[in-house]
């Protein structure tokens, strides 16, 4: 009665009383969709209230950031020994060493690339999982993989199953933001897509390349004759919803998104203003560096530590645009200058963010992820690349509820294919999940005529990381 009479506007007001505490992952039900902002109880207690993905698009080399292979070393330029599997270019050449040390860091001794010297000071809360799989070797198939946890387009991405899941904190912020660096990983806007997810749990996608972030963020007119014309416009929507009745959720959600576009309007400007950083803060981060992409990087960097305090649930940080024409970390050639340049964008703007939530006390609570979509082949791809390689690759997660200081699983002697403690990209997902208080096998949404869930069919929580 509530949702039908007087345009649903007391309907509105109930659902925004009563709906911030409904159960994570109920099946969903246009009757009883909750507000944007709302607040949804986990299914346990979670370690991490909000993640940060630090997406290192391209494919960093696993054997010259964090897993060191002397082998290769003492093998360098000879036929590389072991089977290989087919690659993206097949211009196969030899066992090509890293050309960069890796001195042991921190209290807990973790060989880190030379590449990052300010993120080695970080090792102790670094969980380094050696033994990261992916099951395609192409780009935009291991991005989809990477994001919605399937090879093909049309999946919900991890932020949107996120939101889904717990909702947001923010009132007039969205729940899961992608902070824009220029670069769209191949595959497209999909990688950020609610997918079959009600389209309130979409990323929204800062631009800082551009200022303001947002285009058409300003409102425009006399505040009276904005006020009049958005509640003219609400009443039509409810109108046209109740018409509509059980059919209305995707209608629900366009309005509840331009509700929050209109938050927004005063949100977010206010969030993307850096000026009211210390000048000792700015450069701690380096956005007052020289290098225009590690500048924007950090200013990156920076917002995403604004946007957690702040209450955003899922953050992306995306790779800047400059270095190459897409994803900066694909070195298929010139890796030593390539790779060198993109730790240089990367390292003291990830170490600040790292040192800064620790400092402000929001790194228990907030979980990092750093990744790319594969690694690369331990053998050159011609005479200065490397090609790509699923079959086992490092990232790292920090924060949390992770317990730091150690590495996980291990590749073989050449860094080629995992061999120890595998990890898919379903248990890297069903472990955020958990971290995050949600059982990936209970947060479905019926879809198609089944209920779908963002590990699919598998995944296992990796409890050997938790604190």
């Amino acid at each position: 009665m509530l949702r039908r009479a007087s345009t649903g506007f007391g309907w509105l007001a109930f659902a925004a009383l009563f709906g911030r505490h409904a159960p994570a992952a109920s099946p969903f039900n246009a009757s009883t969709l909750p507000p944007f902002n709302s607040r949804l109880i986990p299914h346990a207690p979670g370690r991490a209230k909000r993640v940060i993905f630090l997406f290192m698009e391209g494919g960093p080399s696993q054997v010259d950031t964090f897993d060191p292979k002397p082998r290769l070393r003492a093998e360098n330029g000879k036929p590389f020994p072991l089977r290989i599997d087919a690659t993206q270019f097949d211009a196969i050449g030899k066992t090509l060493a890293s050309p960069w040390d890796f001195p042991p860091r921190g209290q807990c001794g973790t060989p880190v690339s030379e590449l990052f010297p300010h993120l080695g000071t970080c090792a102790d809360d670094l969980c380094i999982i050696r033994s990261m799989t992916s099951q395609f070797p192409e780009h935009a198939q291991a991005c989809y993989a990477l994001h919605t946890g399937s090879g093909m387009q049309g999946r919900p991405s991890i932020g949107a199953w996120a939101t889904y899941g717990l909702g947001s904190e923010s009132e007039n912020l969205p729940g899961f933001v992608v902070l824009h660096g220029g670069s769209v990983p191949l595959g497209g806007l999909a990688n950020w897509s609610s997918g079959f997810l009600p389209p309130r749990h979409e990323a929204s996608i800062f631009n800082l390349v551009n200022d303001p972030v947002l285009e058409n963020l300003s409102s425009a007119g006399p505040a009276v004759a904005r006020a009049n014309l958005l509640h003219f416009i609400a009443e039509n929507d409810r109108t046209f919803a109740a018409q509509l009745g059980p059919h209305a959720a995707s209608v629900e959600s366009a309005i509840r998104n331009y509700e929050l576009a209109a938050a927004m309007q005063t949100a977010v400007p206010e969030a993307a203003d850096l000026r009211g950083e210390s000048a000792a803060t700015l450069k701690f981060y380096g956005v007052d560096a020289t290098d225009p992409l590690k500048a924007r990087y950090a200013r990156q960097c920076l917002m995403a530590r604004r946007l957690v305090e702040r209450g955003v649930r899922f953050i992306e940080v995306s790779a800047v645009s400059g270095l190459r024409f897409v994803s900066p970390w694909d070195q298929h050639g010139d890796l030593k200058r390539d790779h060198a340049r993109n730790a240089h964008i990367v390292d003291q703007p990830i170490a600040a963010l790292l040192h800064d939530l620790k400092a402000r006390g929001l790194l228990d609570d907030t979980l990092l992820l750093w990744s790319g979509e594969f690694g690369r082949t331990p053998f050159a791809q011609g005479g200065n690349g490397r090609d790509h390689n699923p079959q086992g690759f490092s990232i790292w997660l920090a924060g949390g509820g992770i317990r730091g200081g150690q590495t996980y699983g291990a590749t073989d002697d050449y860094g080629y294919r995992a061999v120890d403690k595998i990890v898919t990209m379903p248990d890297l997902h069903a472990t955020i999940l958990h971290l995050l208080g949600l059982d990936h096998e209970r947060l479905t949404y019926r879809h198609a005529g089944r209920d779908y869930r963002l590990t699919d069919v598998s995944g296992h929580v990796l409890r050997d990381l938790l604190a």
